[in-house]
């Protein structure tokens, strides 16, 4: 599978708004886009992308959390957030597919952007 997605970071691209009418990634798609972003993201059932963050304190999860927030909404993708002592939780997908797409990849690596992670 040849995309754009090879010739350059996930993180540095954007998400597009799906409208629906496509199927969402699945088998050896999901697994080749599994590859361009941080191992740390767990895929969960070829349903939705998972993963924990973790912080030294509240403060430090909940401004990741901001930031995380304020992200969504210049990419008009808004994912599920968990904030707890220490932690934030994103779980992303397509809700319009329900399922993943090549925007919830964008998405990934923009999370891990925030944190300075390639």
């Amino acid at each position: 599978m040849e995309t754009d997605c090879q010739m350059n970071s996930f993180s540095e691209r954007d998400c597009v708004p799906c409208k629906g009418g496509v199927p969402p990634l699945k088998g050896k798609d999901l697994l080749s886009f599994m590859k361009e972003i941080s191992e740390d993201w767990n895929l969960v059932k070829e349903h939705h992308l998972e993963r924990e963050f973790n912080f030294p304190n509240f403060q430090e999860a909940w401004d990741y959390l901001n930031k995380v927030a304020q992200m969504s909404e210049q990419q008009d993708h808004h994912p599920d957030l968990e904030l707890s002592w220490g932690r934030v939780k994103v779980k992303i997908w397509t809700h319009k597919i329900d399922g993943l797409t090549e925007s919830d990849f964008v998405f990934a690596a923009k999370c891990d952007d925030l944190l300075g992670l390639e």
